[in-house]
């Protein structure tokens, strides 16, 4: 009997640990905002197709270097001849033949080389711009779903509240203690909080699906964020440095100085086009017999062989000139464009220092204010404790505090968003989320 009931005893408890590692295997894991900016890296489109438009810069320098190196192609072919044996590109008839071309000095070519290599460079920089812009948005996300998440927290205690104060307002009023338009305020306080908790719970669904997208979890996954975790990663260098380390690190001003560059090397490779062009030429060929080839000149030699050099001396071009005078307009307009993004930098930097101050002054009002309500809850909790409070005043004390703390998230996460834009300004986000 005994060793049954231990049987029983063991099935039970075994039974009950496998359904305990159940649930936790169904529960969702919770995400970091460390974890979820890492998964966004690496399942983020807007990131891989950056990076595919940085290959395609570089395979498009390839493409001009590749004129500066050996070239070798070989071919044969069929043509029919009457008269002088030549085949249609004007060369002698042949078995088998071999080129060889690579050019030596180029100035025009070598410009655009060298203007595509920055470019390249230009692209590197728009990868690096578009990681940062993946950083921001997932933490943004992020952070605004922890906020949402504990102000709904708040809201459904407020709406606990407001129902309480409701009844109580509802008796005194049924016992002529009352204003009816007391009753009504009371709902429509009720009514808010409830429209407010709609709004909060829409945003919580966009926020949740964005932050699946970002990070790569499947439709069916609940996201799972921390809503104790706090983003504390302020500058703490002074206005002017943090102004040079944006104009330092900037990658928008960064891509025009790189286009400056670029026009700065077609301008000066336009130029020398009036200069020679040298290029390494070799061929080898087997001639062909065909339409008796041999007759046309006294000797005959099957296996030829030419290598030299091909020179090109402009001595009147057009094209030329408008090319020089092409590229000497565009150098202006990058230059013009360079200022112009400079000057625009300096601006939005100076407004996101000046914004990220006063953000920080109403994060500390806000949780000033919060503090003074906690405050005046425990001195209401204690009177009420004493029998010198109504439950009235103890849940009006308590909607206060909450409405207060949801100010304090919104004025937090405000806070949190422009630390986030004045890093993504100074380069500064590889370095917290590395």
């Amino acid at each position: 009997m005994n060793r049954k009931r231990l049987c029983i005893c063991f099935a039970v408890l075994f039974g009950v640990a496998g359904l305990a590692l159940r649930a936790a295997a169904q529960e969702p894991e919770k995400l970091t905002l460390k974890s979820a900016v890492t998964l966004a890296l690496q399942n983020s489109r807007d990131l891989a197709l950056a990076r595919v438009q940085y290959n395609v810069a570089q395979n498009v320098a390839g493409v001009d270097r590749a004129e500066f190196r050996p070239n070798l192609y070989t071919g044969s072919g069929i043509a029919y001849s009457n008269g002088f044996p030549e085949t249609p590109g004007g060369a002698a008839p042949s078995v088998f033949s071999l080129s060889y071309t690579q050019t030596l000095f180029n100035l025009p070519l070598r410009g655009q080389l060298h203007a595509d290599e920055d470019r390249a460079q230009s692209q590197r920089l728009e990868m690096e711009r578009m990681r940062g812009v993946v950083i921001v948005r997932t933490a943004s996300d992020y952070l605004e779903l922890a906020k949402i998440r504990h102000t709904l927290d708040l809201l459904r205690a407020e709406s606990a509240s407001a129902q309480k104060i409701l009844e109580v307002t509802r008796e005194r009023a049924g016992a002529g203690y009352e204003l009816a338009i007391e009753v009504t305020r009371g709902e429509l306080t009720l009514a808010r909080i409830t429209h407010r908790v709609l709004q909060l719970e829409g945003r919580d669904a966009v926020l949740s699906e964005q932050l699946r997208d970002l990070t790569g979890l499947t439709a069916d996954q609940r996201v799972e964020v921390s809503t104790e975790e706090e983003f504390t990663a302020g500058l703490e260098q002074s206005a002017g440095q943090i102004m040079d380390m944006a104009l330092a690190s900037d990658p928008v001003l960064k891509e025009a100085e790189n286009e400056r560059l670029a026009r700065q090397h077609i301008l000066k490779g336009e130029r020398g086009g009036y200069w020679p062009t040298v290029s390494l030429v070799g061929e080898y060929s087997v001639l062909s017999k065909i339409n008796n080839y041999q007759e046309f000149f006294k000797t005959f030699q099957r296996n030829n062989v030419n290598v030299g050099l091909q020179v090109q001396i402009p001595i009147f071009s057009a094209r030329t000139n408008a090319n020089v005078a092409l590229a000497k307009s565009q150098l202006d307009a990058a230059e013009l464009a360079l200022i112009s993004k400079r000057k625009d930098l300096r601006w939005d930097v100076e407004q996101k220092i000046h914004g990220a101050r006063e953000l920080d002054a109403a994060r500390e009002v806000a949780r000033l204010e919060l503090k003074v309500a906690q405050e005046s809850l425990s001195m209401v909790q204690a009177r009420f404790d004493d029998g010198r409070a109504g439950l009235r005043d103890l849940e009006q004390a308590r909607l206060e505090e909450s409405e207060k703390w949801v100010s304090f998230l919104d004025a937090d996460f405000a806070r949190e968003q422009g630390q986030l834009l004045l890093l993504q300004s100074t380069g500064q986000l590889a370095r917290v989320f590395q």
